[in-house]
């Protein structure tokens, strides 16, 4: 069905649309993630995290036919750049340049999140072409500058491209599964050098008497979640930042999405240090890695937390994909191997649309040869050892 076909309705929170009928089309895709689930995208507006006030003003673009939901997304208007992960500000100094305002602009994006997945939620093809069109016919009539959906699942990237959207590629670094028994038979895996790398790294946090403990879902107590809290604002803090998300967004997931989250605690001397938090998805075999902090300085402990603790819970629990996260080449020396993620852009000026469109070309040959040379330093070895 076409564009007319739905009966279009831009809402102003995500309170607007039912859990049920969002949730119900985003299950249906092909690459869901918990950071597009209603609980957790409500909790970013409720806790006042991705509002108006921080520079994110909710438009959820949904497609209706009789009293179906058919197809939505979550749409901001934008008046900053901060929190997307793919950077434009290069754009938006060039327009400011010329005379002509690039905020507000529309991004179709997780606030603060750089996982790849589903961006579009629809019933089919033709109900996810419909949505783009949707999209673009409101950011023209709004006079948005550009409209912005960053790390898409392929059949949303299809959908933009069909609609003359430009294309534009960056590279991740995701960790996966092939069956490992145990972490001994994933570092038997890997080239001798970065096999010993980890086991000296491994050895200087044990050697300084940090042990860690895991807990899953529910089992996370208000003590456990303000002791994370505290040592990811410290290190929002260190940076010379406030932190993105405040302690009631992380309340709100322990009370709608508990299932989806496991946090690594560091301890030391019978006190707690440090800890990590990383996110699942259970039902399609994914672990997603997101936050770190630490309130004492161990030499390694950040590898140990964030990478090594997190691929031994994904071996032993059967996880398939773990996901490191936006950039950080240093990841593949912790198996951590490149992905490209893709995401699509229009822009309402002619000649700033041409120029955009020539500059991905060269990036986007960039990243072809960027890809390439990480391929030739691959830590794995054909196969792990039987």
């Amino acid at each position: 069905m076409a564009l007319n076909d739905y009966v279009t309705r831009v809402l102003g929170s995500p309170s607007e649309v039912s859990a049920t009928d969002w949730n119900a089309l985003l299950d249906q895709e092909t690459d869901p993630s918990p950071f597009m689930r209603h609980a957790y995208l409500s909790a970013l507006h409720h806790s006042g995290a991705a509002t108006a006030s921080t520079g994110w003003q909710p438009r959820f673009v949904t497609l209706w036919h009789g009293e179906h939901l058919c197809a939505a997304c979550p749409l901001y208007l934008k008046s900053h750049s901060y929190g997307e992960y793919v950077f434009d500000w290069a754009w938006a100094n060039a327009h400011e340049q010329h005379g002509l305002a690039y905020y507000p602009k529309g991004l179709v994006a997780v606030p603060f999140t750089p996982v790849p997945g589903a961006r579009l939620l629809a019933l089919d093809e033709a109900a996810r072409s419909a949505l783009v069109t949707a999209l673009l016919q409101f950011a023209k009539q709004s006079s948005l500058s550009s409209l912005h959906l960053l790390f898409a699942q392929s059949q949303d990237v299809a959908a933009c491209e069909r609609a003359g959207m430009m294309l534009r590629h960056t590279v991740q670094f995701h960790w996966h599964n092939t069956l490992y028994r145990d972490f001994d038979h994933f570092l038997s895996g890997l080239q001798q050098e970065k096999r010993k790398k980890i086991r000296q790294e491994r050895r200087k946090v044990f050697d300084a008497g940090v042990q860690f403990r895991q807990i899953q879902g529910r089992d996370i107590s208000v003590s456990d979640w303000d002791f994370f809290y505290r040592c990811y604002e410290r290190t929002y803090r260190e940076h010379g930042n406030p932190p993105y998300l405040n302690r009631d967004f992380f309340q709100r997931m322990a009370n709608d999405m508990s299932e989806h989250w496991l946090l690594f605690v560091a301890q030391r001397d019978g006190h707690d240090i440090a800890c990590s938090l990383i996110a699942l998805d259970a039902d399609h075999g994914v672990a997603y890695g997101r936050y770190w902090g630490a309130l004492e300085r161990v030499d390694c402990l950040h590898f140990e937390a964030c990478y090594y603790q997190p691929i031994d819970w994904c071996i032993r629990h059967r996880i398939q994909r773990f996901e490191g996260g936006a950039q950080g080449e240093h990841k593949m020396a912790r198996a951590l191997l490149p992905v490209q993620t893709t995401s699509a852009h229009w822009l309402a000026h002619p000649a700033f649309a041409d120029a955009v469109q020539r500059f991905l070309e060269r990036e986007g040959e960039g990243i072809d040869g960027y890809l390439e040379h990480l391929a030739q330093r691959n830590p794995l070895r054909t196969t792990p050892t039987a």
